[in-house]
């Protein structure tokens, strides 16, 4: 199996949650790291966190929905490390509305930072790893690009996208020493809904604390455990990666029984 040490891998995303838990997995392992996120401070306690592993860092306030942010980001990984293993593209938000009434502003915000960023962050990195002959691009997608979920149109369309894009991507590059891996996490532990966009669920009982809490009851996955099973994959290098029981159950609900998928998914997600 194929070892991180001496390797360098950039991170999106990596100021909380399954990206900071990547960047230390990483670092524990002998990978330098480029760390970025737009809120700096918790950037900068991620940066705290990975010291004690005496690995190179960078560290970059990045906002992934600036094209040419990402693009100067990827050239100056390059140019401080001499060359970049890996691109984990693992910013994203959330957004619980319903179609008839999510506004195109943050249909659009969503869709910029979870698709955009992602493809922003693919084809920055792309070149470099074809000049090296080899690299490993990592997508983050979701339970929710495997299966469909009321009230969450947007961000179902958006990790759709990211597991089209990466499958897409992952056959073109067959032959050339470079890899692509979509990531479908289900429900880790992390802020992903404490920091959502909360308009409308469909029903007007429903307030966002009862789902931060119907959440947290139903992630029964760490932000560490995910990024282990995720780090796992990258070594064999995985086309696909599902995690949590929740994920894989669903996953094969919907293909093998996809009449009775409503019914199993109110279940998991009571």
């Amino acid at each position: 199996m194929m070892s991180f040490e001496g390797k360098v891998a950039a991170i999106t995303g990596a100021g909380s949650g399954i990206g900071r838990a990547l960047a230390l997995g990483l670092a524990s392992k002998g990978c330098s790291v480029s760390v970025s996120d737009i809120n700096e401070a918790e950037l900068a306690e991620t940066v705290t966190l990975i010291a004690p592993y005496n690995v190179e860092v960078r560290s970059d306030p990045l906002d992934v929905t600036d094209r040419n942010a990402v693009e100067s980001l990827a050239a100056s990984v390059v140019d401080q490390f001499g060359k970049v293993d890996f691109v984990f593209n693992n910013a994203g938000v959330a957004l619980i509305d319903r179609v008839e009434t999510v506004s195109y502003d943050d249909f659009e915000w969503l869709m910029n930072i979870n698709f955009w960023g992602m493809v922003y962050g693919s084809k920055a990195f792309l070149p470099y790893f074809q000049q090296q002959g080899q690299g490993h691009i990592i997508n983050v997608s979701s339970l929710f690009g495997l299966v469909a979920v009321p009230g969450q149109s947007a961000y179902n369309a958006s990790k759709f996208a990211i597991r089209g894009f990466t499958d897409a991507m992952g056959q073109e590059l067959k032959g050339t020493g470079i890899y692509a891996t979509s990531v479908h996490p289900g429900g880790i532990k992390t802020n992903i809904v404490k920091n959502a966009r909360f308009i409308n669920p469909g029903s007007k009982h429903i307030k966002k604390s009862d789902m931060e809490t119907r959440f947290a009851k139903m992630a029964r996955t760490t932000a560490d455990q995910a990024a282990e099973v995720i780090l796992k994959a990258v070594a064999r290098k995985k086309k696909r990666v599902l995690i949590g029981g929740d994920a894989r159950f669903l996953d094969i609900v919907q293909r093998l029984m996809p009449e009775k998928y409503p019914e199993f998914l109110s279940f998991v997600l009571k």
